[in-house]
């Protein structure tokens, strides 16, 4: 490996914050951290505070900042819905001008899981020929249908395509697809917060907590 390589391999290893379950902040009676968003009693844990977020966020940005040359602004593609609350923070974080581009598929599969068959929804606004594209990402489960979107956006004459990931789950993800920038690496929890929802609910909060067995069982 070359040295070049090998920074590159050491500054993604200290960018990534390891979660374990240990970590989260078991909900007691007296500390129910959704009861001020209306969610009482339906989470079990919180996992990652507000501040962390936020602070994990801005070290994502100056990441993906300092990697970037040449003279047009990356194209910050946000996939909906999930990742558009990380995206907006995310963005203002960024010292650096950027474009934003929406896309929306839909994964065939279960409530919880991918098939990795996906269906646009909504597509971008523009070409992206020559342009450097990061795929901004809410989580990282399987990776079927970021490795689909990756080849897809890679056949439009992108330049370059990196993704940005707030969470991922390792012992989910199933396809060996290049991630530059992660956030946090998370135990395989049903996580809900900042953008993730179970039947839509639970994306305004703004933390990412542990959802209770009780409400998806």
């Amino acid at each position: 490996m070359s040295t070049d390589s090998a920074q590159a391999t050491e500054r993604r290893r200290t960018l990534t914050t390891v979660l374990s379950t240990a970590d989260a902040i078991p909900v007691t009676e007296g500390a129910d951290p959704g009861l001020a968003y209306g969610y009482a009693g339906e989470l079990k844990a919180m996992l990652i505070p507000a501040e962390m977020l936020q602070a994990k966020v801005s070290e994502l940005a100056r990441a993906v900042a300092d990697d970037h040359a040449g003279d047009q602004p990356p194209v910050l593609v946000c996939v909906l819905k999930g990742a558009v609350m990380f995206l907006t923070d995310f963005v203002r974080a960024l010292p650096i001008p950027a474009e934003l581009e929406f896309m929306a598929v839909s994964s065939y599969g279960s409530a919880t899981s991918s098939s990795g068959v996906v269906r646009i929804l909504k597509d971008l606004d523009r070409d992206i020929t020559g342009r450097r594209v990061i795929i901004v990402e809410d989580i990282i489960d399987s990776g079927l249908t970021l490795s689909w979107l990756h080849k897809n956006l890679a056949s439009r004459g992108a330049a370059s395509i990196d993704v940005v990931a707030l969470l991922r789950k390792p012992a989910a993800v199933t396809t060996d697809i290049d991630v530059k920038y992660v956030g946090f690496d998370i135990p395989p929890e049903f996580v809900v917060g900042y953008g993730l929802d179970y039947a839509e609910r639970y994306r305004d909060l703004p933390f990412v907590g542990l959802l209770a067995e009780h409400m998806y069982r």
